[in-house]
């Protein structure tokens, strides 16, 4: 009797996870039961599984509700129907169709009116819905004519008195208003809650009729679905033969290319893998990626093959990845076997800058109608909860953020605080939004609207209601398009080599991008600011005690970093073995056999494939699922539990005793979850060296192009730096000679507009654009006449020392461009402004500071480029030890002058602690441990220079400097503000008082020296 259930998919709205809702409809009797979340089919699949483990009927429909107002409900008659009502729901979150109070034709589909919306007329497949709080309204002669079309209408939403005020809160959330002005119609009745059916057909046995339509309504409609079928688009060309037939011509044609006619190894590797992939139905899968790289190529684009599809030589044949998996000895049956029911994976990069002219190439090529991205159900978090709680319970700002800042705790008790903290509570791991998944694209063989509503998020590419993991259950496999900034890097660096020196540096060519000499001495030192995936502090301070130089080693470090991997102890013993390869003993002789080359620790995904099939016997496959299980990407813990026994009923077969089983199973268990996919690892390592190759032999392109593609670990100051260390003269922003980005010529740097805080980036472009159109600036006249813009903007640039060319003092700019646009407003700039020549007015020789531009710099920029941060320090002391020496100091104490660029907490058992990056006087960069005793006394207090004292520790060629105290130096006064001796006048204030010039604030002198507004990463 339950046609209106709603789930907590019905966002702000529903309070019952679909397990507790079926799980409250077993309990209430019910045989069959409806799901009708608001506007959305989110939770129909996970829905029906829950109702098959307690063998209640499941039924999908929708709750259509526009501007909160109940339209009708939609009940699919069968599962063609869910398609109907999606196209509805489709239609307006898409393409902004009105939804009508009157359902459309909809042939599949039975619709439910509430009492409050009955049309005039109803067709065969239209009913009302009575409540039975409205029964009492059937005697009115206007009803008592529809009573053979009614039917029992009891909603469900919640189920107690604490879920109802929940329901509450959640509404005023949804209305963004106070729970006190909630009205009756923004919230569900007090009724809404599951009863016992025969309570329900008791309140009806007058209308037996009622009870009839319903229950017919409930034998006439079901939810069949296959949920093995793959409902991906099945065929790239016309057929499966076809299919297979192309894919069988392309992998040969790549197999001549990467290998020769005649090597016989990746011949019957090919064939082995063709035949996995017809069987498991994946030729289309596979010939869609190619297509969508092919397309990529012909745009001239880079791209990465990365992730477990890496490990198959047809995905290598065909161009997708560039890592050969017979060289590092990849498993295929870590990417795709028989026996693996999940679909595959090929995760491919792009470019930042390529990425939506591919989603682009993809809506168009298969079609919108069959195309779309995985959504992702956001999570109330802590922060959200209480926000979004503390707010409709009336509290302030300043208490919503004190709520939020700390733990609960640590929360200031009142009734109204308990109140927020126990609802607050009940909102875990409920769902708030719909967002758009990462990366995840669908694209389906019918319709895709045939399994889901679309969504229409502000990044304007259309979302499926549910996530990756419905979509994977359901038969949807997904291709994941990413993009990262590493290769735009990559790509802007080459074409700048072309503009700047004529030279075409081909990349891809893999004797520039693995194991290049000069490459690799950069790699053993830790020389890789500004290199994909290898330039934090950590994999830096890993390369430089493994001394990296080769990319094997490199493949192995990208794989040890992982957080998981460092805290099991496997990185550290690791740096031990292969500094000391003849001062360990391998646990067994298996694993020396086939883990030789990591010295018998698992460090990829691979090797707990390899010890499960060669220590524990068990086939490839399983020792796949054994690895997804304990991962967390297999879901089955039964499956988990069959392997686990096989394994140790293998094991005993062998004739492994039962500690020895126990600890080869511990080994696989602590490191199957945190380590990374071997592939993975080596596409990321030859970026990392295509990145590094371009650093070594072409450092100014390289580094301009890491600044704009504003991506990498560090803030743009350290890159800056690093150009600077490099040789090149970096250049503040001119309007006659920089462009948005930052350029380069010959040696100069000249910065972007781009990194002017304030300068509006429509400001900023029309700058450029209108240089190039007319010609340079040929004065602060000649600007201010071609570009509109008002006295903060004009300022900001002369600050910046943007008219420089001009040859004239900022102050006398300052008046000049005042006296140019006094009273200025827009309308009035034809006008004004008639060539007309400006008055001429002489100033007083003002004498200005050595280190005024400095300051101009930082608060402009947020550092200085005129001068280092060192020279704006009272003191003249630049420490007693550098960066070059500390190897010498291990277990000694050092004192030394340091700027931070970087820090990293660490949460430990004694509170937290802290990482920190730094370089000294001479440009050189070393790193600090912090510890929670240490802090307490001697915390950091922002950027800028600090002095430190601490100990010298070496570790593997590796020095670190843990720190016992630290204090930030105080810089000098702020030459701008301050008065010379004859204390005649502040020129910057004086200049600003006479001509009014108020709107520039003053640069505090506690401000740290170049720290950016922004967190240190």
């Amino acid at each position: 009797m339950f046609i209106n259930c709603h789930s907590f998919h019905s966002l702000r709205y529903g309070t019952l996870s679909i397990e507790e809702l079926v799980k409250q409809a077993y309990e209430s009797g019910a045989k069959e039961l409806v799901l009708t979340d608001i506007n959305t089919v989110t939770g129909i699949y996970d829905f029906k599984k829950e109702c098959e483990k307690f063998n209640i009927k499941p039924i999908p429909g929708v709750e259509v509700r526009k501007d909160g107002k109940l339209l009708y409900v939609g009940i699919a008659r069968k599962f063609s129907g869910i398609g109907e009502i999606n196209k509805v729901i489709t239609g307006h979150n898409c393409d902004g169709k009105e939804l009508s109070e009157i359902a459309p034709e909809l042939k599949e589909v039975l619709i439910v009116y509430p009492m409050s919306n009955i049309p005039s007329e109803l067709k065969a497949n239209e009913y009302i819905g009575v409540r039975m709080e409205e029964l009492n309204f059937l005697i009115r002669p206007e009803y008592e004519r529809y009573i053979s079309k009614m039917v029992i209408f009891h909603p469900v939403t919640f189920s107690t008195d604490e879920e109802y005020e929940l329901h509450k809160i959640l509404r005023a959330i949804d209305n963004n208003t106070l729970l006190s002005k909630l009205t009756k119609r923004d919230a569900c009745r007090r009724s809404e809650y599951f009863i016992a059916e025969q309570q329900i057909v008791k309140a009806f046995e007058r209308y037996p009729q009622i009870i009839e339509n319903t229950k017919n309504i409930l034998v006439e409609c079901y939810f069949e679905f296959d949920f093995k079928e793959v409902k991906n688009k099945k065929f790239y060309t016309k057929s499966k033969e076809d299919d297979l037939k192309l894919l069988r011509r392309l992998a040969y044609s790549g197999l001549e290319k990467r290998y020769g006619l005649n090597h016989e190894i990746a011949k019957k590797r090919v064939e082995k893998e063709l035949k996995v992939i017809d069987e498991l139905n994946f030729c289309s899968y596979f010939l869609i990626t190619w297509d969508i790289v092919c397309y990529s190529n012909s745009m001239g684009f880079m791209h990465v093959g990365r992730g477990s599809g890496a490990n198959s030589i047809v995905s290598y044949c065909l161009g997708i990845t560039d890592i050969c998996p017979l060289e590092l000895d990849l498993y295929f049956e870590r990417f795709l076997n028989l026996n693996r029911k999940t679909p595959p994976d090929f995760d491919i990069d792009w470019s930042w800058q390529n990425r939506d002219t591919i989603l682009e190439y993809i809506f168009d090529r298969y079609g919108k109608d069959h195309v779309a991205f995985c959504g992702t159900n956001v999570e109330f978090k802590y922060k959200s909860i209480f926000r979004e709680v503390g707010k409709v319970f009336g509290l302030p700002k300043e208490e919503l953020d004190d709520l939020t800042s700390k733990s609960m705790e640590r929360h200031d008790q009142n009734s109204v605080v308990e109140l927020v903290q126990r609802y607050g509570k009940l909102l875990e791991q409920f769902p708030n939004q719909r967002s758009m998944h990462a990366c995840g694209i669908l694209i389906s063989e019918e319709p895709i609207t045939n399994y889901t509503a679309l969504e229409m998020p502000p990044k304007g590419f259309p979302i499926v209601q549910f996530d990756m993991n419905v979509a994977e259950d359901i038969g949807l496999e997904k291709f994941d398009i990413l993009s990262q900034r590493g290769l735009g890097t990559i790509n802007d660096t080459v074409n700048l080599i072309r503009k700047t020196r004529g030279i075409t540096v081909d990349i891809r060519d893999t004797k520039l991008s693995k194991d290049e000499e000069r490459s690799n001495e950069y790699l053993a030192i830790g020389r890789t600011i500004g290199c994909f995936y290898i330039e934090s502090p950590a994999m830096r301070g890993l390369l430089r005690r493994l001394k990296c130089d080769n990319y094997r080693t490199l493949v192995a470090a990208s794989s040890i970093i992982r957080p998981g991997v460092a805290q099991s102890g496997m990185m550290r013993e690791y740096i031990f073995r292969h500094n000391h390869p003849d001062k360990f003993e391998y646990f067994h002789s298996i694993f020396e056999e086939h883990l030789k080359e990591t010295y018998g620790i698992m460090v990829y995904q691979e090797d707990v494939l390899k010890i499960a099939q060669y220590f524990g016997g068990l086939s490839l496959a399983d020792g796949d699922i054994l690895r997804r299980a304990m991962s967390g990407k297999g879901r089955s813990i039964e499956k988990l539990r069959e392997v686990k026994a096989n394994f140790f009923d293998s094991c005993r077969k062998l004739g492994h005793s039962e500690p020895l089983t126990a600890e080869a199973y511990r080994q696989i268990e602590s490191f199957a979850g945190y380590s990374f996919c071997k592939a993975h690892s080596a596409s990321y390592a030859v970026e990392s060296y295509q990145s590094l190759y371009l650093k070594v032999y072409y450092p100014l392109e390289f580094m301009v192009s890491v600044i704009n593609n504003q991506g990498g670990f560090y803030r743009t100051e350290v890159y800056i730096h690093e150009a600077k260390m490099s040789g090149g003269n970096i250049q503040t922003p001119c309007v006659n000679t920089s462009e948005y980005q930052t350029t380069l010529k010959g040696a100069d740097i000249y910065l972007g507009l781009m990194l002017l805080e304030g300068l509006e980036t429509k400001v900023a472009h029309s700058i450029v654009e209108e240089r190039e159109q007319n010609g340079e600036y040929r004065s602060l006249e000649d600007f201010i006449r071609r570009i509109p813009i008002g006295i903060e903007t004009v300022q900001i640039l002369i600050f910046i020392g943007a008219f420089r060319f001009t040859r004239k003092p900022k102050n006398e700019l300052l008046v000049e461009a005042r006296i140019l646009l006094v009273n200025f407003k827009p309308e009035q700039r034809g006008l004004m402004l008639i060539e007309e020549p400006v008055q001429e007015f002489k100033l007083p020789q003002l004498k200005r500071e050595q280190f005024e531009d400095a300051f101009d710099e930082i608060e402009l920029i947020g550092f200085p480029i005129s001068c280092s941060s060192f020279d704006l320090l009272k003191t003249k002391y630049r420490g007693s030890v550098f960066v070059r020496d500390l190897l010498q100091y291990h277990k000694k104490q050092v004192k030394m002058l340091a700027y931070l660029i970087a820090r990293k907490h660490v949460p430990t058992k004694k509170g937290t602690m802290y990482f920190g990056t730094w370089i000294d006087v001479n440009g050189d960069y070393f790193d600090t441990a912090h510890f929670p005793d240490s802090l307490k006394k001697y915390d950091f207090q922002g950027g800028g220079c600090y002095l430190l004292l601490g100990t010298v520790e070496v570790d593997f060629h590796f020095p670190t400097i843990t720190i016992h105290k630290m204090a930030k130096m105080p810089m000098i006064p702020d030459p701008r503000y301050a008065y010379d001796k004859e204390k005649q006048y502040d020129v910057h204030r004086q200049i600003k008082e006479d001509i009014s010039m108020t709107h520039r604030k003053p640069y505090p002198q506690e401000q740290e020296i170049g720290l950016p507004r922004k967190q240190f990463k």
